[in-house]
């Protein structure tokens, strides 16, 4: 029979598998205190689009964060209800900034350049 505390590590392992990617931490850290486009992830990581939506993918269904259709446009937040939300608030204090790389995107004019 499982514990309780057997079935919470249970619960918990797959999110911390999830937050495992350079990638996917880092995006979790920018979408810390705003939403982002896939085309702004695109320009930050030099990656293609089908890489970085595969990345959102598993961040979503993992009940990490939450996307917002505006027309075409999909934009991703952390998803503030999420059983993981207390958690993953606590890994992202621990980690640098990232806004320097939002800040780049405002300077070269690439900020949301789907919109």
């Amino acid at each position: 029979m499982i514990t309780k505390t057997e079935f919470q590590i249970e619960k918990a392992a797959p999110i911390f598998k999830v937050l495992g990617d350079k990638t996917r931490l880092t995006m979790m850290k920018l979408m810390e205190n705003q939403t982002c486009c896939v085309c702004e992830f695109v320009e930050i990581f030099q990656m293609s689009q089908p890489s970085i939506s595969q990345h959102l993918r598993k961040l979503r269904d993992a009940g990490l964060i939450k996307e917002e259709r505006k027309g075409q446009w999909v934009f991703y937040s952390l998803h503030q209800e999420s059983e993981w939300h207390a958690l993953i608030e606590s890994i992202l204090e621990q980690l640098p900034s990232q806004e320097d790389k939002l800040i780049e995107l405002e300077k070269n004019g690439t900020r949301i350049t789907c919109c």
